[in-house]
């Protein structure tokens, strides 16, 4: 099986690369579940240089077997961008984009059931003189809703190759292939009539770029639709040239023609003789009415939010149940490795580097992999069906009262996963301060680095009660993120970032079945980044953190585990903030948890499974670290990880920023370093507050 990250893994893939093809289409219109049939998993995950924005690449093979390299562009509506993801894919398209090659040819996907709303992204493509295959996609969701496309006459006024597709079941793939295999391919046709005057200063613009004469026309279209600020920040063009574009728009004005108006209107009549030949609107009344009905309960004011928080039980109870048995299959591996280990190693330094460090560090993070999985199952099937817009709308009557953006929703649905890719979301806000007020809120949705570290505390607060109380206090710890993310950002949004808040305009896309490969496809890649990040970050932690807690050796030969844990130089550590925890009942070992988790959270279990496996030399999972931990004593004897320390912990990891590669995102994202160091300040107070009342406030009435 090739490697998820990889375009050469399998035997064929290392043949030459014979065309560089770009997939480009609006959102939502099944462009990614193309990408996923056509390269399976011959697919490469990065970032464009300079930007944080994903670059995803894949291998696929021509009719005759040609290897060919497929560019995944972030979805856009225009090439007038709006977003750093929609200037990436305008970039690349016009070979602006360092390390990206201009492509040799470009997919174009569009969504047959709105046609005349994605033909407008095809009339740019059409400008810019590079070869274009058009993927009709949904076919099957325009035939329910009424819509009868003629793909001849389509073909037909487009001039390019129109391929019929429902990618969800592989249909047209193999026709896609083949129109992609044609060689050559022929150059497209500007069908769109501009006023001439018009015309005439876009050539004689295009006359005086340094660019290739190819793309000259496309390049110098897009300067003249450019506002007077937005030429004013041009980097790619020199003075001399903003000062001619300047020039032809005042002449344009003089003419009576607005060059940024006029070409939209030009591409629109254009779109409107597409579709008065090629698109008939037949009967939709019954899908549309089931539509209808289902948007009802979903975005119900009532309903709404209780199939949300149904659907949120839901996933959390699976995490708890259906997880289970591959995670025993998970540890049933750990203590036979360990074991192993135990019997062949004679006792020193290097055993116990690795049963106490590499085992027990790695393994008590990797044995929570299934709980990820189903989580990004999950957030995969609510994205595929069409569900993540409704709940952003159903979300936007709260999310405004507290001064966030609907479009905010997104972003911080994803920060679910991971605040990383939640973070880069964030450049679909158009509004710079509504975008840095989402940075500053996003971490403090629960991540999948947190569910290790609820898993095990919940399992310490209740061992051997029911999955569904688990899943209730998991969930409580999920909505505590949400809630006082919209309280900061309140306060945010009315002291730090002032401005008025914009009405959400989102589009609703259509309900669909999910695409199965590609929710597994995403799963396998996230699993992958997480087995990835257990093999390096966490493997290297855990070795550092086992020397840490393993070094100097006492000088008492007879001293007890303890003893040397606390003199060791973690057992420093974590005395040294030891005044700084002991009010939310914490000791220096857990002290010691809170430092090393700061890198990645989950490294927290680890952590504690490296400081107790010291002394009690139970192996890394879950149970055995369970119990070691529920039979921990402070020094009067009484218990260590009480219900009020239990939940201040978890408190804590809901609101801390303990993850430094969410720093440094922030810090690319923001361009500074105020922010990071800001949020790192905001979320440690809040942490330690948070814990304080827990703890504290408990002990005041009454709890232990």
């Amino acid at each position: 099986m090739a490697s998820p990250v990889s375009t050469s893994a399998a035997p064929s893939s290392s043949r030459e690369v014979t065309r560089y093809v770009a997939i480009a289409g609006n959102p939502n219109c099944g462009k990614s579940t193309i990408f996923n049939a056509l390269t399976g998993l011959r697919q490469k995950v990065g970032n464009y240089p300079g930007v944080t924005v994903e670059k995803k690449t894949g291998r696929f093979f021509g009719s005759h077997g040609e290897a060919m390299e497929l560019l995944d562009l972030p979805g856009s509506y225009s090439l007038q961008v709006r977003s750093p993801d929609e200037a990436v894919a305008r970039d690349v398209l016009l070979g602006r984009q360092a390390d990206t090659p201009r492509p040799d040819a470009i997919i174009c996907v569009v969504d047959a059931s709105n046609l005349e709303r994605n033909l407008y992204l095809v009339a740019q493509m059409l400008e810019l003189n590079i070869p274009i295959v058009v993927a009709l996609n949904m076919v099957d969701v325009a035939e329910k809703n009424g819509v009868v496309i003629d793909i001849m006459a389509l073909r037909e006024k487009l001039g390019v190759p129109v391929i019929a597709m429902v990618a969800t079941k592989g249909v047209g793939l193999i026709e896609l292939r083949q129109a992609v295999s044609r060689s050559p391919l022929p150059p497209p046709t500007i069908w769109t009539q501009m006023p001439i005057v018009l015309e005439r200063e876009v050539m004689g613009l295009a006359r005086q770029l340094p660019v290739a004469p190819d793309i000259a026309r496309a390049e110098a279209l897009l300067l003249l639709t450019l506002h007077e600020a937005a030429l004013d920040e041009v980097t790619h063009h020199d003075r001399a040239i903003i000062e001619a574009t300047k020039a032809a728009q005042q002449r344009l004005g003089t003419a009576g023609i607005d060059p940024i108006s006029a070409p939209v209107d030009a591409r629109y009549d254009w779109i409107g003789q597409v579709c008065a030949a090629a698109h008939h609107t037949g009967d939709s009344h019954f899908a549309a009415s089931v539509s209808d009905k289902v948007d009802g309960w979903l975005t119900h004011r009532v309903w709404g939010w209780v199939a949300f928080l149904g659907m949120m039980a839901l996933m959390f109870f699976c995490i708890f149940t259906v997880a289970q048995v591959p995670m025993d299959w998970i540890k049933d591996g750990s203590d036979w490795l360990g074991k192993w280990v135990t019997d062949h190693l004679p006792e020193s330094d290097l055993r116990g580097l690795l049963t106490d460090g590499v085992i027990a560090g790695v393994g008590g993070v990797v044995v929570f992999l299934p709980q990820i999985l189903i989580l990004y199952f999950f957030l995969g099937i609510l994205e595929d069906t069409g569900y993540m817009a409704r709940a952003a709308f159903i979300m936007d009557r709260l999310m405004s009262k507290a001064g966030l953006h609907g479009k905010s929703f997104i972003p911080m649905l994803s920060s679910f996963a991971c605040a990383i890719p939640g973070i880069m979301a964030t450049r679909t806000i158009e509004n710079r301060k509504d975008r840095l007020v989402t940075i500053l809120v996003a971490p403090l949705m629960s991540c999948s680095a947190r569910l290790p570290v609820y898993s095990l505390m919940i399992a310490v607060l209740i061992p051997g009660h029911s999955a569904m109380q688990k899943a209730g206090i998991m969930l409580c710890m999920y909505l505590l993120g949400i809630f006082v993310a919209f309280g900061m950002a309140w306060v945010f949004k009315r002291k730090l970032l002032k401005g008025e808040t914009p009405m959400l305009l989102l589009e609703m896309p259509p309900y669909r079945m999910p695409s199965w490969k590609g929710v597994a496809l995403r799963m396998w890649e996230r699993s992958g980044l997480f087995m990835r990040r257990a093999g390096t970050v966490i493997l290297a932690l855990s070795v550092l953190l086992w020397a840490l807690a393993t070094y100097p050796k006492p000088s008492d030969p007879k001293a007890t585990p303890s003893e040397a844990l606390a003199q060791s130089f973690a057992g420093r550590m974590g005395h040294a903030i030891e005044p700084a925890i002991k009010p939310l009942g914490y000791d220096w070992k857990i002290g010691i948890g809170l430092i090393g988790s700061f890198a990645a959270r989950e490294v927290f279990v680890g952590t504690m499974s490296i400081v107790y496996s010291v002394e009690s030399k139970d192996k890394e999972d879950i149970a055995p670290l369970r119990d070691t931990m529920t039979n921990e004593k402070r020094n009067d004897g009484s218990p260590m990880f009480t219900p009020l320390v239990c939940i201040g912990l978890m408190v804590f990891y809901v609101l801390a920023m303990q993850c430094i590669s969410t720093v440094a995102v922030v810090r690319r994202e923001t361009n500074s370093w105020r922010w990071p160091l800001f949020q790192i300040f905001y979320m440690t107070g809040l942490a330690w507050a948070g814990a304080f009342i827990v703890y504290q406030g408990g002990k005041l009435l009454g709890f232990h």
